[in-house]
């Protein structure tokens, strides 16, 4: 398939794209919202001239915030547009970057050629950053039609989708090679990328820039506070963070077990959509007294979930408690960063579908800093132990922080190598 045959196939399909923003936005009326700006219509007034960053959802979002915020401070002249493609993510960068003038933001327009022509002639950025992998070609091909360098920041390529990029290399390869810069993560991912196509000169290992997380200073502080005043000290606290569909039962279940030995030990349930907090909610009130974050009201005694369903929270959800797992990885999602607690020096739990993650959750592993599991039974094992050999929790989350601590440093190289393509 080439490009050609792909935008045609992309027209074709915009029935089938209506039909998917229908049933989204029936779980998630936000999708209902801003539709003209997927087609590059009615987008809002924007200041041209500057950096385009890419951030298809939250994790990307949250992942960009970091070098968004240095590109500020390095080019204090520019102004930068931010991306996404979902509404939680837009209303995860509203609050990132709430006050600031220079950060204006819309979501990406669907990948076609004349609504990508639009979008970058509304923009006319300089330099285009996209987070991840978030690769489109009509997007890349109308960039490099107007000499804007486009950059792949924070690279990740597993081994499962470099075999589905190759399967369609008469589009991915003249795609790569349009790129300017592509940032990767690990060299095994280097060598995919070059693999497919890329040209060895614009790829560049820099590492994880997750790697570079800066937790507040006041975080840990507060989070201890609130424990205080939940009279939370001395219980066992753990989390399960961005969990997905079918995985919440399965913690649920864990926790179950956990309680027949430690009766008061309490679980910090976070979704990973917000359209799923309200069943999720559902799901835990029917077994377990449960307190929604969002409600504001205190956790007591007799709280055995605190339902964390509220935006931007996660690190503070986090700093709550002494146990982490981290979902999307009980099922066969591939994971989520698990550097976000092991930042904040807690042990790290995460099950056997990793391969979003897979060489920052061997690196854990293999540290000390992480364990895995298989299942319900598995994940209630693990953290029964961690609660009562509280040695070895604090020996595993020491370990997350040493991983962190040697691998920092991508932000600095990944600006080093936007800065050229600036200049240029």
């Amino acid at each position: 398939m080439n490009r050609t045959l792909y935008t045609l196939l992309f027209h074709l399909g915009l029935p089938l794209v209506a039909l998917r923003l229908y049933l989204r936005a029936r779980k998630a009326p936000a999708y209902r919202q801003r539709i003209a700006e997927r087609f590059a219509c009615n987008l809002p007034p924007m200041q041209q001239g500057g950096i385009w960053v890419h951030a298809v959802s939250v994790g990307e979002s949250i992942a960009a915030a970091p070098m968004v915020r240095a590109l500020l401070k390095a080019y204090p002249g520019m102004p930068i547009t931010l991306t996404c493609m979902t509404p939680t993510g837009s209303e995860r960068i509203r609050a990132l970057f709430e006050g600031e003038p220079r950060v204006q933001h819309c979501y990406l327009p669907y990948d076609l050629p004349w609504a990508a022509a639009r979008f970058l002639d509304h923009v006319r950025p300089r330099l285009g950053i996209i987070m991840e992998t978030e690769l489109w070609p009509n997007h890349i091909h109308q960039c490099a039609k107007r000499g804007i360098p486009v950059a792949l920041a924070n690279a990740r390529l597993s081994e499962r989708s470099a075999r589905g990029y190759a399967r369609f290399a008469k589009l991915t390869r003249p795609m790569l090679a349009e790129m300017s810069l592509i940032a990767v993560q690990t060299e095994t991912e280097a060598q995919r990328f070059r693999d497919l196509g890329a040209r060895p000169e614009c790829v560049q290992v820099t590492g994880s820039i997750k790697f570079d997380l800066k937790v507040d200073e006041q975080l840990v502080p507060r989070a201890h506070a609130l424990r205080e005043q939940w009279g939370a000290t001395q219980r066992p606290v753990w989390i399960a963070a961005s969990t997905h569909e079918g995985e919440d039962a399965l913690i649920l279940q864990a926790h179950r077990q956990l309680l027949q030995v430690h009766g008061d030990a309490l679980l910090i349930l976070v979704p990973r959509h917000p359209e799923r907090f309200a069943a999720v909610h559902t799901l835990c009130s029917e077994q377990f007294t449960t307190v929604r974050r969002s409600s504001g009201a205190a956790v007591d005694a007799q709280t055995a979930v605190l339902l964390g369903d509220t935006m931007g929270e996660l690190l503070f959800l986090y700093a709550l408690a002494d146990i982490a797992f981290v979902g999307g990885s009980l099922v066969a999602t591939g994971g989520h960063n698990p550097l976000e607690p092991a930042a904040l020096a807690l042990p790290v739990i995460m099950g056997s579908h990793v391969f979003n993650f897979q060489e920052i959750s061997a690196m854990l592993r293999e540290a000390g800093a992480l364990r895995q599991v298989e299942d319900a039974s598995g994940l209630a094992a693990v953290v029964r132990q961690l609660v009562e050999l509280p040695q070895d929790a604090v020996r595993m989350g020491a370990a997350g922080q040493k991983v962190m601590q040697r691998n920092q440093g991508a932000l600095h190289r990944l600006l080093d190598g936007l800065g050229r393509l600036i200049k240029r």
